[in-house]
């Protein structure tokens, strides 16, 4: 939004990185009346008008509560069903089990309902299925066996809206579902006591953008509801739900859900209740990560997420879940050290894909790539996917298997302005592949090996006018605001962070520091520099520039004495107790001579 589409900021057309710097054109004057309706700073004003805040907006997006965005329950089709069903069976203690998605938002929506249903003294059942031996979301196989165990209710979290055979199988068996879900729905819903899902076709809550984590908060603010009008047993006293609105905040940050409206409300309070460190789990696992003092977007995106996420990817695909919802300190420790340790096997497993995955893909001039191999895990081709997007701007599917004569199974991410997710659904119709969905920015799907080439041409077809279009996006570095080295200061992080939190649909800002010399480079780790940078008047700035050494970008920082425009994110750093400014380079150009 307020991007200007003109000129390329300080003539820069093409970076280092193949980017064209734009700057986030803001109106002066509605500036000067945001700063002074909100008492920010000017740089804070700026950042708010140039992402499309109005003056009369800025005050709740700058402190952003949950009463002023928490949406009506009733406004979600079938959520009044589903608080009826969920109420029904605590208040009669019929046996209910979860059956969630095996990633932090499944897990992270299954740990709130667990929480809830122990706080009124019911126990919830857990059924994860394993990514690799029964895939992605419900089968008639896991009905079975949860009926088998005299389960009469399963709540369905991040998956189920599009299980219409595997509902009708749970139908046929006299097994009530509830389906609390965000993914897109082609059609109507499959067959169900409630199905609730902001993206059904006939739903009118205006929450499309909730993760199934939100969809639980407010699904658990409906049952709460219920529970005083029927006068249930112990409703004076019921679980309140944002007690756990770090499960919340999390999954929300870790399905990469825009970080406005009411998303932001449920991340920027659900970091106060992380900082408390009440989750027993999260601090376990933040500690043995070291980040024991970290409440941030960074902690719930880079640092809590991975790791969760490790158990469903290689390991046991319960383990989030279970550590989520642990109250001894000695389970939350054994299986934080667990997910730790299964995360450091991920990251080398998916290193060694990238690399194979990047060959295979660069110069591919397809709007879409699709690549794949039998032997790749299919537990880290969603990160592979991830990581190819960034490198190559466009969308990605990564296939894997796990043998040379099993079916496909395959992950993709997409960039800003193409809908993968509805593209992959209707490939799934077409019968081009086993099965698919997902939602606009990521997708999940099952095919035949020798369906590939079909696939490619379909996507190419489907979505070639979508690429194109956000080509110009992709391509482009949104630049907030000019700084000079002096500016760069924790007076500035505090101005910035007064409009965070940071994340997808309000990224991190970017400032731009024009005509430095590096005066000082120096290669870190593999692929990472340690510079210091200065402009005419002598005035320096020391900064980082991650993985990129031996890329364009880094080898233009290790010419000494270059002039160069350089566009940077800041951050608060602490150190034993010490704070100091962050500065990380995330491109540079050229000086115009």
């Amino acid at each position: 939004m307020g991007a200007n589409r003109g000129q390329a900021f300080l003539g820069v057309e093409r970076s280092w990185r193949g980017l064209r710097w734009r700057e986030r054109a803001a109106d002066p004057q509605t500036v000067q009346a945001v700063a002074r309706r909100c008492r920010v700073p000017h740089i804070a004003a700026q950042l708010l008008v140039a992402r499309g805040v109005t003056p009369e907006e800025a005050g709740r997006f700058l402190d952003p509560r949950l009463r002023d965005w928490f949406p009506d329950p009733s406004s979600f089709k079938d959520m009044d069903a589903a608080a009826e069903a969920i109420e029904e069976a605590i208040a009669l203690g019929r046996r209910c089990a979860v059956l969630a998605d095996y990633d932090v938002d499944g897990a992270t929506s299954a740990a709130q309902l667990i929480r809830y249903f122990r706080a009124r003294g019911r126990a919830l059942q857990l059924y994860v299925p394993d990514r690799l031996a029964e895939g992605y979301g419900p089968s008639a196989l896991a009905f079975e066996r949860l009926k088998a165990d005299g389960v009469e209710l399963v709540i369905t979290v991040d998956c189920g809206a599009a299980a219409e055979g595997p509902l009708t199988a749970a139908a046929a068996l006299g097994l009530e579902v509830v389906v609390l879900d965000h993914h897109l729905m082609s059609g109507p819903p499959p067959p169900a006591r409630a199905v609730v899902n902001p993206n059904r076709p006939d739903c009118e809550s205006g929450q499309g953008a909730l993760t199934a984590a939100g969809v639980v908060l407010v699904t658990l603010a409906a049952v709460n509801r219920l529970a005083r009008k029927n006068g249930s047993i112990g409703s004076n006293n019921l679980p309140d739900p944002i007690a756990t609105l770090d499960l919340a905040a999390l999954g929300t940050v870790c399905d990469v859900a825009p970080l406005t409206g009411f998303n932001r409300a449920i991340v920027s309070q659900g970091l106060k209740i992380l900082a408390q460190r009440r989750n027993l789990g999260l601090a376990a696992l933040a500690a043995v990560a070291g980040r024991s003092d970290g409440a941030s977007v960074y902690d719930l995106g880079f640092v809590l997420g991975p790791r969760l996420n490790a158990g469903g990817r290689i390991g046991e695909a319960d383990l989030a879940t279970q550590l989520l919802v642990a109250d001894a300190p000695e389970d939350a420790a054994r299986l934080a050290g667990r997910l730790h340790a299964l995360n450091a096997e991920r990251r080398q497993i998916e290193a060694d894909i990238v690399s194979e995955a990047t060959a295979l893909a660069e110069g591919d001039p397809r709007p879409v790539i699709v690549v794949g191999a039998t032997h790749w895990h299919p537990g880290v081709i969603g990160i592979v996917a991830g990581r190819l997007k960034e490198r190559l701007r466009k969308p990605v599917i990564v296939l894997g298997s796990t043998g040379p004569d099993e079916p496909a199974k395959g992950s993709g991410r997409s960039v800003a302005g193409v809908n993968l997710g509805k593209a992959v659904a209707a490939a799934a119709r077409e019968g081009i592949l086993t099965a698919g969905g997902g939602h606009a920015m990521a997708a999940g799907l099952t095919m035949d090996w020798d369906k590939v080439g079909l696939f490619q041409e379909f996507l190419a077809e489907a979505l070639g006018r979508e690429t194109e279009d956000s080509a110009e996006e992709a391509r482009a570095l949104s630049i907030d605001a000019l700084a000079a080295p002096e500016a760069v200061t924790l007076s500035l992080v505090d101005a910035l962070e007064r409009v965070g939190p940071f994340g997808a649909g309000h990224p991190d800002p970017v400032l731009a520091l024009p005509n430095l010399k590096v005066r000082f480079s120096k290669r870190v780790g593999d692929k990472h520099l340690r510079l210091a940078l200065e402009d005419s008047r002598g005035k320096a700035v020391r900064a980082i520039a991650f993985n990129c050494a031996d890329e364009p970008l880094g080898e233009a920082l290790q010419v000494r004495d270059a002039v160069t425009h350089v566009a940077v994110r800041i951050k608060r750093n602490v150190y034993q107790g010490q704070e100091s400014v962050g500065v990380e380079v995330v491109d540079a150009a050229p000086a115009s001579p």
